[in-house]
């Protein structure tokens, strides 16, 4: 697990709302690509998937008071999921930090 500190501070209903209108246009723009992304979000807990790519959850963001834990799900060689979530830790780190 990734942590970011959550300097803003952004509660977990302003981050799923701040994913589901920029992120999906600030990854695109970085790998140059057109991916869906798809988002859900239930108590303190935002996921994160890409459907085209994995069938199953990407990411888990965990947001605290104090901190986001970002919980990984891909398995090696899926697409290039770690290009993925560089640009995801980016792009929390520039918001929330």
């Amino acid at each position: 697990m990734v942590s970011i500190k959550n300097v803003q501070p952004l509660s977990p209903v302003s981050l799923f709302d701040l994913l589901k209108t920029e992120f999906p246009a600030y990854v695109n723009e970085q790998i140059g690509s057109n991916l869906a992304v798809e988002f859900a979000h239930v108590s303190d807990i935002v996921n994160i998937s890409f459907p085209e790519v994995m069938e199953v959850n990407a990411y888990t963001i965990t947001v605290g008071e104090n901190s986001m834990g970002i919980t990984d799900h891909t398995t090696e060689g899926t697409y290039n999921t770690e290009l993925l979530e560089q640009h995801l830790l980016e792009f929390l780190t520039i918001k929330a930090g």
